[in-house]
């Protein structure tokens, strides 16, 4: 009886790591070679926020995760060009100073695969253009899946309409990607 309560209580520790096992977010050519930016969405499926939320984070991580991959690379092959311009199609007006911020910040951590965490879209209203950003954190993880930063980002978003046919869809594009977030207060000091 005392043996086989130990393989029960063995077996059910076995389960029990098995079921908690992590899931290890791997970044491979393979997963990405497919996106990009030329998915269109129907406006009536975007009333909600969740949805427009679900979209920007997903974009997101495709940009992240295709410029890891570019930014591994040597930078001068056919691939390499091929990823960097599937980047490109993400922005509105394709611009190699877009890119920058992103691709330095990924060289200095030597970044393997990063996850987007905690994705808030919201508006802001300037003269009488209303302007859509996305504030995100993003987490740097290395070679070994060992977390190196996380960082809060933001990005600048625009939705162009785009209709299909009697239907209301919409392209998702970038204008402006992973400037640092703007402060909403004055800075101590500053009495003018």
């Amino acid at each position: 009886m005392k043996n086989f309560n130990q393989f029960l209580l063995l077996l059910g520790l076995t389960l029990l790591l098995i079921g908690c096992k992590k899931d290890k977010h791997e970044l491979s050519l393979e997963n990405v070679k497919y996106n990009n930016n030329k998915t269109s969405y129907p406006s009536a499926n975007m009333d909600s926020a969740q949805a427009i939320n679900a979209i920007t984070k997903q974009k997101v991580q495709e940009v992240i995760d295709l410029s890891i991959l570019y930014s591994s690379g040597k930078k001068d092959t056919e691939i390499d060009s091929a990823m960097y311009s599937q980047l490109q199609g993400y922005f509105f007006e394709a611009d190699s100073t877009t890119l920058q911020p992103l691709l330095k910040e990924l060289d200095s951590f030597k970044v393997r695969a990063a996850k987007v965490h905690s994705l808030n879209v919201y508006e802001k209203i300037h003269e009488n253009d209303t302007l859509n950003f996305a504030r995100f954190e993003v987490e740097y993880f290395s070679a070994q899946n060992k977390s190196l930063a996380k960082k809060q980002r933001e990005a600048q978003y625009i939705l162009v309409s785009s209709p299909k046919q009697f239907k209301k869809e919409f392209k998702f594009f970038f204008l402006d990607f992973y400037r640092l977030p703007i402060k909403d207060s004055t800075a101590l000091g500053v009495t003018r």
